[in-house]
C-alpha cells in the first residue's frame, strides 16, 4: 500500500535562493506587528487587567452566545464566559467598576445575577470571586518572563548543541514567531488572556521542534558533504526535512480546524493563535532560521572542526588516565 505523500520524493526547492526576498518581507511583517501592538495594544482579558470572575449553574446546558448576548444587553462592560466539566456551570467574567468601593462591586454583581435569574429560571450563583489590578499585574509580568525564558534558553542550548550560528538564527527565528501573533491580535483585537500566552509557549515549542529537525539534517549534512557549497547544503537539507515539516503542520492544522470550528467561543483565540503560530513557524523554519545560517557565516569545516575536537579532548582525557 502507498503512504500518503503530500511533498514528492527528491524535491529540489532552491529556497536559499530567495533568501534576500524572504528577509524582507519578513522584516516588514515583523514591523507591522510591533507597529500594531505599539499603535493599538492589545485587547486584555479579565487575567491581565483585573475584573470579576462569577459562577453560575444552570438548570440545563445554556446558550452560551444567547447568554452572552443578554449580559451584553446590561451595559456592563466587555462579557467572556467559560464553561467548566458540567455543561450546566458557566463562568461569567466582568471587568471591575470604574468605583474601587466594596459597595460597586457588590451591586455590579447583583445586577448581573438578577438579570440572568429573569432570563434563566432555576440558575443558581455559587460564589464569585474578584481580581485585583495588583494580581493582573504580576501574570502581566510571569506571563512575559515564562515567554522570554523560553525563548532565549533555547536559544541557549541551540548555541552549545551547535554552534553559536544556530543559537542566534533560533532565537532571530521565534522572535519573529512571537512578534507575528502578538500583532495578529493587536489587529484583530481578539481578547488576550492566559490561554493566548499558553498558545504562544505552545507555539515556541512546536517551532523549536521544527527548527531543530531542520538544524539536526543540517548538522549531520556538514559533516557528510565536507566540501560542499553552504548554499546547496542547506537547500539540501531542508529539502529533505520538507516532507515531514508537512506533514506535521497539516496534520496539527487540521486537529486545531476542529477546535476552532466546534470549540467555541472559549477557545477561538487560543485555535487562531496556535493554527497562525503553526503557519508562521513553518515558514521561518523553512525560509528564515536556516538561511540566515548563511549570512551568519556558517561553514560545512565548522561541524568536522568541533567533531575533531572533541576526539582530540576525548583522546587527552584517556591519555592523563592512563598515566602512572
Amino acid at each position: 500500500m502507498k503512504l500518503l505523500k503530500l511533498v514528492p520524493d527528491n524535491t529540489n526547492i532552491g529556497f536559499v535562493r530567495v533568501r534576500h526576498i524572504a528577509f524582507a518581507i519578513t522584516a516588514i511583517l515583523t514591523l507591522l506587528a510591533v507597529a500594531a501592538v505599539g499603535v493599538r495594544g492589545l485587547n486584555m482579558g479579565v487575567d491581565f487587567v483585573g475584573g470579576l470572575m462569577v459562577e453560575a449553574k444552570f438548570a440545563s446546558a445554556p446558550p452560551l452566545d444567547k447568554v452572552r448576548s443578554d449580559i451584553d444587553a446590561m451595559n456592563v462592560g466587555e462579557v467572556s464566559l467559560q464553561q467548566f466539566g458540567d455543561p450546566r456551570t458557566v463562568s461569567i467574567r466582568l471587568p471591575l467598576p470604574e468605583s474601587s468601593d466594596d459597595g460597586a462591586t457588590d451591586a455590579l454583581v447583583r445586577k448581573v445575577q438578577a438579570g440572568v435569574e429573569a432570563k434563566y429560571p432555576g440558575v443558581t450563583f455559587s460564589r464569585y470571586d474578584a481580581v485585583s489590578g495588583k494580581v493582573s499585574g504580576e501574570l502581566i509580568r510571569n506571563g512575559i518572563l515564562a515567554v522570554l525564558l523560553a525563548v532565549v534558553g533555547i536559544a541557549i542550548f541551540s548555541w552549545f548543541r551547535y554552534e553559536w550560528q544556530f543559537g542566534v538564527s533560533t532565537f532571530v527565528a521565534i522572535m519573529h514567531d512571537v512578534l507575528m501573533t502578538l500583532g495578529f491580535f493587536a489587529i484583530t483585537r481578539l481578547e488576550f488572556d492566559l490561554n493566548i500566552v499558553a498558545a504562544v509557549l505552545t507555539i515556541v515549542g512546536y517551532s523549536i521542534n521544527d527548527k531543530m529537525v531542520i538544524d539536526d539534517r543540517i548538522r549531520e549534512n556538514m559533516r557528510k558533504y565536507r566540501k560542499m557549497d553552504m548554499k546547496a547544503l542547506i537547500d539540501l537539507s531542508v529539502n529533505e526535512t520538507l516532507p515531514r515539516t508537512v506533514m506535521t503542520s497539516v496534520t496539527v492544522m487540521l486537529a486545531l480546524g476542529a477546535l476552532l470550528a466546534f470549540g467555541g467561543h472559549v477557545l477561538r483565540g487560543f485555535s487562531a493563535a496556535m493554527m497562525l503560530g503553526i503557519i508562521i513557524g513553518t515558514y521561518s523554519s523553512v525560509y528564515v532560521s536556516s538561511s540566515l545560517l548563511i549570512t551568519l557565516g556558517l561553514k560545512p569545516e565548522a561541524a568536522s572542526d568541533k567533531k575533531a575536537g572533541g576526539i582530540a579532548s576525548k583522546a587527552e582525557r584517556m591519555g592523563d588516565g592512563a598515566q602512572p
